[in-house]
């Protein structure tokens, strides 16, 4: 099998400029912009709290999408061919945060000391924490983080998380909140390992982020899919989930995404029973700074200017953690374009 070629300009390391970059972040952002800089001539250094790089492509997501081989292999050849050095198990953090992903990390680096030994520092942290929901019951036992159950059954496939980490699913009825691509990868993983599942969504199936083909590939796999209805609180019985109760919903006009707003119908509410739920509605980005060292927006991303430069001259941001959560192609090319940016800089053209 063929690796994820990273280092696409060039077949071996070219004279070195002498400069130093660190990358926090060994994603498929991180991983493209540390090809694009080695084949510069650049000497680039790789952090991330994981035992071995590849993000989220490796411990997340299912292998069904991207196969665990061909991540290892095109960061193998980073290091083999081009010099590239990782340093895992090792957190970046200016302030403290817990994040999910986080059993792993045995060292935490200030990222401002990486601004200090460094010519320039690229942040490619991605989204390694879940939205919350806020209804009354969120916080019963049974539910379970989308990104964390993905991480349990990956990790332990990738012999990382221990068989007892990892909850015992078949034949439990397991309730999914959300359409989009984390949610469909929840239902489908949860299937395999055979649960019953059921996904709640509060539009139709045209308007499923995931898209009708994915969702109609689980339904042919026997998950039910509900749509039009909205969480409206969980019930639990001894402390554990026991059943979501949900409203109808109707569309109305269209909202700032373009898509039509989900209204309740006041008064329609039922209940499904249920042994875990996991609400994917969303993720959201992970900079690795607690306080005001660098500036974020009111989504918690790193704000970065035209030359994907962060608040901060000298650090620069690409991926999910300045964006927002993205498909891995977007994260691939913002990652090639911040690493353009990087060089120019460094070579003061920029």
């Amino acid at each position: 099998m063929r690796g994820m070629k990273f280092s696409f300009l060039c077949k071996k390391k070219p004279r070195p400029t002498g400069k130093r970059i660190a990358i926090v972040g060994a994603g498929p952002a991180g991983l493209t912009a540390a090809g694009y800089l080695v084949c510069k001539g650049h000497d680039v250094d790789i952090y991330d709290k994981m035992p071995e790089p590849g993000g989220l492509m490796l411990f997340v997501i299912p292998e069904f999408r991207i196969p665990v081989e061909r991540v290892r292999l095109g960061a193998k050849e980073l290091a083999d061919e081009f010099e590239v050095t990782y340093y895992p198990k090792t957190k970046v953090m200016e302030g403290e945060r817990l994040d999910e992903g986080d059993e792993f990390y045995e060292r935490v680096i200030r990222l401002s000391k990486l601004k200090e030994e460094y010519d320039a520092v690229l942040i490619a942290t991605g989204i390694w924490n879940v939205r919350r929901i806020g209804i009354p019951g969120d916080d019963l036992e049974g539910i379970i983080s989308p990104l964390e159950l993905l991480f349990w059954i990956k990790g332990n496939k990738l012999g990382y998380v221990p068989d007892e980490k990892v909850p015992k699913l078949k034949g439990k009825k397991i309730g999914i909140i959300g359409a989009g691509l984390t949610a469909v990868d929840v239902a489908f993983e949860c299937n395999r390992l055979g649960a019953d599942v059921e996904i709640f969504y509060r539009r139709t199936i045209r308007e499923a982020p995931a898209g009708a083909y994915e969702i109609n590939l689980l339904r042919r796999r026997g998950v039910k899919w509900f749509e039009l209805v909205t969480p409206k609180r969980v019930i639990g019985e001894n402390g554990s989930v026991k059943a979501i109760e949900l409203l109808r919903t109707r569309l109305g006009e269209p909202d700032e995404t373009g898509r039509r707003r989900p209204i309740p119908i006041p008064g329609s509410e039922f209940q499904v029973p249920v042994d875990y739920l996991v609400f994917a509605i969303g993720m959201v980005s992970t900079p690795p700074v607690n306080g005001g060292y660098l500036a974020v927006d009111r989504r918690g991303r790193l704000v970065v200017d035209s030359r994907h430069m962060t608040s901060v001259e000298g650090i620069f941001a690409a991926g999910d953690v300045a964006n927002g959560p993205t498909k891995v192609g977007r994260a691939i090319k913002d990652g090639l374009y911040t690493a353009v940016a990087i060089d120019k800089w460094l070579r003061g053209e920029l």
